[in-house]
């Protein structure tokens, strides 16, 4: 079957379009021809950056010949109809259609189409121009005198030439012909630009591949990707140094080139002062260049990284580190865990002095020229880098400005960091419109930062995250896969306490530290390297902090509470840096709840799905317990209080003039109204316990539900099933009524009977927000939920979980199906009214159960809690054997359907049975 080429050739296209341009072109022209009625077999795309070209492989010749009816109006309609009709059908005169009868609707006329097919060229012609002329190039230009004509044709640079032949592989192919703006389709096209600068002639891929490879043009971008990639790490590795592999780098790279030749450049030995990752990012983004790391021998002792690095040396040798490979626990010679740039740490063997470069042509002196030139530009723009890093360690010209600001945050202005922070502030940088000034933000991270810490220490044990500091050097948490799927079956490895301090949260040190931390996690916006790469911001805090001596734990918080960007990016672990990443997410998502700028859709311009996300792995990875709805509710106060406070001020300064004739009068209102206002905001920052009100309800209640959909989303992307998500939310979502409380059963009954209307277990067994705290919901403990999804999974696995899931929905169904009814059901079993064996049997299985289930939940060990159930499946089963619930004894029957009721409840504190498949 015949074969397809096509070539668009122009100026060099930006590398970050040619992938989804060529993607787009072969979409764009493939979706053509199959609605013109052609098929193919095969269809790939590929790029350089001054072509696109696509090879479709076994594409008919012709399209298939057409024979339809179009349906008209019957033979009596009004002449309108019927004109209209032949618009439709493409006829002359109502005499070119036929008539046919139905027996129901008499005569109608019907138009028989017959469209045969068409050769593919034409259909090729006709359609490319239109695709050339439509593409969806993100930008595009016109150029030439015909540019200043309407219409004129665009596209991303100047259209050169059009290449497009099409045939079979035992014939000659032919030109499929045609012209937009001048430029006629052809079988020519061109090579590199300095080395083959001649027309080529190519009849179909294969040759032209191969003319193309000829005149030094490598057309596979995955091609040029892997020539590149191998020959720096061999040029490196034959200058004893190792390639820091950067895989955006590289794409972006091989779009750049269509002949690449790998060069080493090098600069003086002097800018390794500057911190690597500046070094990196200056020499990645303004020349497009690899940088390279000193190969360094065990034997050498894996020197610790210089204190300007920003990470203070270590010698302890039981600092345990992941082998990527084996993901087994081994040490380092010398105890100083592998640090990923990355993370934003100095990789484990230091930068060189040299670096890798791309070059598009082969230079006759083998290219010393072209690396000495990258070299001077590359030293001038370190250069500017060195400045800045100096720049960010001295002194502000303006300290004498700074005093307010430093005062309200604790800061000294002796320590350049802290200077920068007083600078945050005082400049009123805006965070958002709606929402105040970063330094505004800065004191609400800052409070909940210092409410947060000692919850966060309480459920991190002091050996696995005692300030840990540098997290990598911590043997990680379970992965939350395994946390979902296999907890049971998983080995602890145990975690020394990696502490730059030995801090225990009982003295109280954590929330001074979270507190610093907090204060200073935004001090680097304002320095001069983070102004000119901003990806930098937390890192370059993390260094500057360390220069001037905060402890370790401070400065692993300022970089780290930025953690986890991506699903793929670690989560911080230690006390600080957990207390400052909670503070600052739930900070942005209350804030901008608060203003109701929610995600919608496939729009979040915000990332606040995935600051949710973030709060959601910090806590199960961490297993952090902490009633997130509460944390809601303090966060919008602090919010709230500033608003009032920024209010109070404004209308202060629009009443001003009027004071002083309403002091005369004696009556004072503008001051007892800013005095109301004043102790409002106090109020709100302060710890009085005031129940939250309706309105910090339902937008707590808003933001719970959106943190459970983000929840669902993580969780089954863990493996656990969907039904069991919704299963257990579903019970931990009925509200606890302030008459309910906490039921209590009568003493015969060890249990506690909940009435028709409700099922639900007491606040005890399921931890929540109590009545007093306004019934905000009980599934706000994420870490909670996480367990009983898991331990609800490897129940319903067992043979015992399955029998016991049937019973009890079963059961569950007979008593909503009752209730919905409004048939009359028993408060509590009465034992007296038993008539059955079975009944008495399912009743002492229910008591014990509830008893040591309700335990076992208190407890939070929901594995125990289902084992505790499972002792109702032969109950449960006999009961539905041999009891017949709807007794004509109304007594008896409503007694029967309480006892039903009991099982419900008792399966709910765990789940809601009813929600789960099988």
């Amino acid at each position: 079957m015949p074969d397809l080429l096509l070539e668009l050739r122009s100026e060099e296209i930006p590398a970050r379009m040619q992938r989804k341009a060529a993607g787009d072109l072969r979409k764009l022209l493939t979706d053509g021809l199959v609605d013109a009625g052609l098929t193919y077999e095969a269809a790939r795309e590929y790029w350089t950056p001054r072509r696109l070209a696509l090879d479709i492989r076994g594409l008919t010749a012709r399209s298939k010949d057409i024979s339809e009816e179009i349906k008209g109006p019957s033979t009596k309609a009004p002449e309108q109809a019927v004109q209209g009709f032949l618009r439709k059908a493409g006829l002359a005169s109502i005499a070119e259609a036929h008539v046919h009868s139905d027996p129901k609707k008499g005569d109608f006329y019907v138009a028989h189409i017959a469209k045969p097919g068409r050769p593919a060229e034409q259909i090729i012609a006709e359609l490319v121009p239109g695709i050339i002329r439509n593409f969806p190039w993100p930008k595009s230009m016109r150029w030439g005198p015909a540019s200043a004509k309407p219409g004129s044709l665009r596209w991303v640079r100047p259209l050169q030439s059009i290449l497009c032949t099409f045939g079979p592989e035992t014939e000659e192919p032919v030109v499929v012909d045609f012209e937009i703006d001048g430029i006629r389709s052809g079988n020519v096209t061109y090579g590199h630009r300095f080395h083959a600068p001649g027309a080529i002639t190519v009849r179909r891929f294969d040759d032209y591949v191969a003319k193309l490879e000829a005149a030094k043009v490598v057309l596979d971008a995955d091609r040029r990707k892997e020539i590149i990639l191998a020959d720096a790490r061999n040029l490196a590795f034959a200058s004893g140094l190792d390639l820091v592999e950067d895989e955006g780098l590289l794409e972006e790279v091989s779009g750049l080139v269509e002949w690449p030749v790998v060069l080493m450049g090098e600069f003086e030995q002097d800018f390794l002062a500057i911190p690597a990752e500046v070094i990196r990012l200056t020499i990645r983004a303004n020349q497009k260049c690899f940088v390279t790391t000193r190969q360094i021998s065990p034997l050498e002792g894996e020197m610790s990284p210089k204190a300007t690095e920003g990470v203070a040396s270590r010698g302890s040798a039981a600092s345990p580190v992941r082998d990527r490979e084996s993901r087994q626990v081994v040490p380092t010679p010398s105890g100083l865990p592998a640090i990923s740039p990355s993370r934003g740490e100095i990789s484990q063997s230091p930068l060189s002095n040299r670096f890798i470069l791309t070059a598009n042509i082969e230079a006759k002196d083998g290219g010393k020229e072209i690396a000495h030139g990258n070299g001077k530009v590359v030293r001038a723009r370190l250069s500017d880098a060195l400045y800045f890093w100096k720049t960010d360690q001295g002194d502000l010209p303006d300290l004498d400005q700074l005093q307010a600001s430093a005062q309200k945050f604790g800061l000294d202005l002796k320590k350049p960091l802290d200077q920068r922070m007083a600078r945050l502030d005082h400049l009123n940088v805006t965070f958002h419109a709606k929402l105040g000034t970063q330094g505004e933000r800065v004191e609400r991270i800052k409070r909940l930062a210092e409410e947060l810490a000692p919850l966060v220490a309480s459920s991190i044990s002091p050996l696995e995250g005692e300030m840990a500091g540098r997290p990598e050097g911590v043997a990680e948490r379970e992965s939350p896969a395994s946390s979902v799927r296999d907890r049971a079956s998983r080995q602890d490895v145990p975690t020394p306490s990696v502490a730059f301090g030995d801090i225990s949260p009982s003295r109280g040190e954590i929330t001074a530290l979270a507190r610093r931390a907090a204060v200073l996690a935004k001090a680097d916006l304002t320095t001069e390297v983070v102004g000119e790469f901003p990806e930098l911001q937390g890192a370059m805090g993390r260094k500057y902090a360390l220069l001037q001596g905060e402890h370790p734990s401070v400065a692993a918080a300022i970089e780290e509470h930025y953690k986890p960007q991506g699903p793929s990016d670690r989560v911080p672990t230690d006390p600080v840096s957990v207390a400052v990443a909670l503070s600052d997410k739930l900070d942005t998502l209350v804030g901008f709840w608060a203003i109701d700028e929610k995600p919608t859709g496939s729009k979040d311009p915000y990332a606040l799905r995935r600051a949710a996300l973030g709060v959601i792995r910090i806590l199960v990875e961490n297993e952090v317990r902490l009633q997130i709805a509460m944390q809601f509710i303090r966060s919008g106060r602090h919010l709230m209080a500033q608003l009032l406070q920024k209010e109070a001020g404004k209308a202060e300064a629009r009443l001003a003039p009027m004071r002083a004739m309403e002091e005369l009068s004696g009556k004072g209102l503008l001051s007892q109204l800013t005095s109301l206002s004043e102790r409002a905001s106090q109020l709100m920052f302060s710890d009085a316990d005031v129940p939250p009100q309706d309105w910090e309800i339902d937008r707590a209640r808003d933001l719970l539900a959106f943190f459970h959909d983000r929840l669902k989303v993580y969780l089954r992307d863990q493996g656990a099933r969907h039904d069991l998500i919704d299963a257990v939310l579903a019970a931990g979502s009925r509200p606890i009524s302030p008459l309910e409380g906490e039921m209590s059963a009568k003493p015969t009954e060890g249990g506690a009977v909940p009435p028709a209307s409700h099922s639900v277990a007491p606040p005890s067994a399921l931890p929540g927000i109590s009545p007093s705290r306004g019934e905000i919901g009980q599934n706000d403990d994420l870490l909670q939920i996480v367990r009983r999804v898991e331990a609800l999974g490897s129940f319903l696995d067992t043979e015992d979980g399955k029998n016991l899931l049937a019973g009890a929905k079963r059961a569950a169904n007979i008593v909503a199906a009752e209730e919905k009814k409004k048939t009359t059901i028993a408060d509590y079993v009465e034992p007296a009214l038993f008539r059955e064996d079975a009944e008495k049997a399912l009743y002492a299985a229910v008591n014990q159960a509830e008893r040591q289930a309700g335990e076992a939940i208190q407890n939070e060990d929901f594995s125990a809690a289902m084992l505790a159930l499972s002792v109702l499946r032969e109950p449960v089963d006999s009961f539905f054997e041999k009891v017949l619930v709807n007794d004509e004894d109304q007594a008896v029957r409503a007694n029967r359907l309480a006892l039903l009721a009991r099982i419900r409840a008792a399966t709910d504190r765990v789940a809601d049975f009813s929600k789960i498949a099988g």
